[in-house]
């Protein structure tokens, strides 16, 4: 690997980031975070649909190990849609000749939102199913 180093431009090799406090880290993933949120039409879906899991858990009087559940499997949809969002972005800064090889890419992380959404909704029925019958019949 580093015999090859030479042959490349210099501008293009990546120098190593400086040391970074914690502080500073974290402030990049919030910002990361917002970045990733901001804009994207997809979470306003993901955020409609999470405050009615959440409604439909106060309603029911969920117990704790189900909320746990529920709110994994909403944490599961999100960061899904984080990596695609973030798959999108880097899809953007590519010229055409490499987007025309990268498009499956983009497929496979709206793929990945979608397998997440699926089972959150089935996890989710399964739990709310349960819920209900547990009401009904106590």
């Amino acid at each position: 690997m580093t015999a090859l180093l030479p042959m490349l431009d210099p501008e293009l090799i990546e120098k190593p980031r400086p040391k970074r406090s914690w502080r500073t880290k974290f402030r990049a993933a919030f910002n990361g975070l917002t970045l990733g949120i901001r804009g994207r039409s997809s979470f306003f879906v993901h955020f409609f649909f999470r405050a009615l899991v959440v409604a439909a858990a106060l309603v029911l009087r969920c117990e704790v190990v189900e909320w746990c559940i529920l709110l994994g499997c909403i944490a599961m949809v999100l960061v899904s849609e984080l990596f695609n969002s973030a798959i999108e972005t880097l899809f953007k800064g590519l010229d055409e000749t490499t987007k025309e090889r990268t498009w499956p890419a983009l497929d496979i992380g709206a793929g990945a939102v979608l397998l997440a959404s699926i089972a959150a909704a089935v996890i989710g029925s399964i739990v709310f199913i349960n819920r209900l019958v547990m009401n009904f019949l106590a």
